[in-house]
Parts: structure tokens; C-alpha cells; sequence
């Protein structure tokens, strides 16, 4: 398990979360209107929210399956699936370029996730926190 597991902070706040949703959802839902590569997820709540999302999916050691669940629960905007990506296969997407998406779309696509299509134009939105 991570570095902040008894961290009085990380419990309270994973705690609250948990208590609303039944366990801590992915940054989409966090902050809906975000690009994720905004500044926020980097400093100040967006920061913290990802602190704690991180270590709850450490302690969660989800299997494939279960991780396929937890983000049927909660649909990305097509800008995330990179995030997704990375989620699932762990692979470093964030480096990839336009044509190294294709085979993981597929993937997305076969797994029922809907949208891949529309990730550049997604991503690319400038009316995004």
C-alpha cells in the first residue's frame, strides 16, 4: 500500500468519498468540466483527489474485471481514455502518439466503451477547465 494510508487527511477524505459514492471515483467525476491535463490535477483539490484516488487503487489491487466495473460505473468523456489506457494496461499513453491509440481504442471499442472515435476532438476542446 501507498505512502498515505494512515495519513489522517487521506483517510478522512477517502472516507467522505466512499460515503458518497461507495468508493473513489475516477477525476471525470471530481471535476466533470476538466482537461486532464489541467493544471488543477497538479495543485491544490484536483491534486489531492488524484493523491487519493491513487492510494485507494493501490489498496483495492483491482483485477482487470473488476477495473472494467469500476469505470462502467462511472462513463468517461472520450478526453479520459488515455487515462483509461493506462488504467487498465498500464502502459505510459500519456507518451503515445496519434497512431499508437489505435490497437487500445479496439480495445476500448470491444469492451464497450463508446466514443473512442471522438478522443482528439475531445481532447483538444479549449473550453476546458
Amino acid at each position: 500500500m501507498g505512502k498515505y494510508k494512515d495519513a489522517e487527511w487521506y483517510i478522512k477524505s477517502s472516507t467522505a468519498l466512499i460515503e458518497k459514492y461507495g468508493d473513489v471515483p475516477p477525476p471525470w467525476i471530481y471535476a466533470p468540466n476538466s482537461h486532464p491535463y489541467s493544471i488543477g490535477w497538479r495543485m491544490g483539490g484536483g491534486e489531492s483527489h488524484i493523491m487519493i484516488l491513487n492510494e485507494w487503487l493501490d489498496q483495492q489491487d483491482l483485477s482487470f474485471d473488476e477495473r472494467i466495473i469500476y469505470l462502467k460505473k462511472y462513463p468517461a468523456p472520450a478526453r479520459w481514455y488515455s487515462w483509461i489506457i493506462h488504467f487498465l494496461w498500464d502502459v505510459d499513453s500519456y507518451k503515445f502518439e496519434a497512431p499508437d491509440y489505435i490497437p487500445y481504442f479496439e480495445k476500448l471499442a470491444g469492451l464497450g466503451f463508446k466514443n473512442t472515435k471522438d478522443f482528439h476532438e475531445d481532447f483538444s476542446r479549449e473550453d476546458l477547465d
